[in-house]
């Protein structure tokens, strides 16, 4: 295997730097990335890629792709959330101090998104043996519309996914899914005098009281059993009335074993209550641990681990794997920061990962 091309990788590395301390001095806040997504056209036009944007969506296609070859999306998110009053530094100051730089989205997900770009980059100069798509999209911190999942009916198939978050440069193979149920249970008015009506809070409290017993049967060695937690109710007009309507709010992280359709169901069943998801697009993901790329992975050195974080893996309908440079326990926390050297290390680590790498062509 021919070895690395070193100059190539400092050289886009310290490109990757100056693009991301540019980023965090454009305030990107989920449905504002406007101004961060055209940086990103820039930046991939400078370097000779091909950039195409759909609403605040930045992707490019290899010049060398061949539809006869499988495809592999590097994937992450230019929008941040919005920095706390907790805040010492400028969040929008892109502040370099020694091996250190601050700024709102710096680790969530600015170094990923940066690193992958600067991969792409490398990969258009050694061309590897599967085609690459970089998409850095919009609304990953609202899971919006608008976002990864505007973006893909306009791609390629893609057999595989690697999404950048911050994971310390180890592979997430496993992901917790989300549902948000809302729960209504129905009764009828009365005097709280008298014995009439049918009082909803109660009927609200027996269906709570099930879900806090609830187990579901399929553990996950990766992520532990899905996890229920009711966190809203909502009942009453006033003290002498008893409540015809209590309204309750489940909050459901789900493991691989289970799609979210699927808990939907189990929780209908248990309630008297009517439930209604929110939405069940956030579903768990999984990559299996014979995956080329997850025994490549391991080869280098890289730990495996499940993941309690969501990310835009939950709406990606092919295998995916979250890897990236950062810490996500620094995610929106003030003084958010970022090692240069975990840049560095990331690029590098996401080069070694597909240099060299086959892909069967079923993915």
């Amino acid at each position: 295997m021919p070895e690395l091309d070193e100059p190539l990788l400092t050289q886009l590395t310290d490109d990757a730097i100056q693009l991301l301390i540019q980023l965090i001095q454009t305030p990107s806040f989920s449905r504002q990335e406007d101004q961060t997504a055209a940086h990103l056209v820039r930046f991939l036009t400078f370097h000779g890629a091909r950039p195409e944007r759909n609403a605040h969506n930045v992707w490019a296609v290899s010049r060398h792709y061949d539809p006869a070859r499988p495809t592999v999306l590097l994937n992450s998110h230019h929008d941040t959330v919005q920095p706390g009053p907790s805040w010492t530094a400028d969040p929008f100051g892109g502040l370099v101090d020694g091996d250190k730089l601050t700024g709102v989205g710096s680790n969530d997900a600015g170094a990923a998104a940066v690193s992958l770009l600067a991969t792409f980059l490398y990969f258009e100069q050694h061309p590897p043996a599967f085609n690459l798509i970089c998409a850095i999209t919009a609304e990953e911190e609202i899971s919006g519309p608008d976002g990864i999942r505007r973006l893909l009916p306009l791609l390629p198939e893609i057999a595989l996914g690697i999404v950048g978050e911050p994971t310390q440069m180890n592979l997430a193979v496993a992901e917790k899914g989300l549902v948000v149920l809302d729960c209504t249970a129905h009764g009828r008015t009365g005097h709280a005098a008298r014995e009439e009506g049918e009082n909803a809070l109660y009927q609200a409290l027996d269906d709570i009281q099930r879900l806090r017993n609830v187990q579901f049967e399929r553990v996950s060695e990766l992520l532990g059993p899905v996890k229920l937690t009711v966190t809203q109710i909502q009942a009453g007009t006033q003290h002498n009335v008893v409540p015809d309507r209590c309204t309750f709010v489940a909050d459901v992280r789900t493991n691989e074993l289970y799609t979210n359709a699927e808990v939907v169901e189990i929780v209908r069943g248990l309630l008297g209550s009517n439930v209604v998801p929110r939405s069940t697009h956030l579903n768990s993901s999984r990559i299996a641990p014979s995956h080329p790329l997850v025994r490549r992975g391991v080869a280098l050195g890289r730990r495996t681990f499940g993941s309690v974080t969501l990310s835009d893996q939950s709406m990606m309908p092919f295998t995916t794997v979250k890897i990236g440079p950062g810490d996500s326990a620094r995610s929106h926390t003030p003084d958010e920061y970022i090692l240069l050297s975990e840049i560095s290390a990331g690029v590098r680590g996401y080069v070694e990962l597909l240099h060299g790498f086959e892909l069967p062509a079923a993915g």
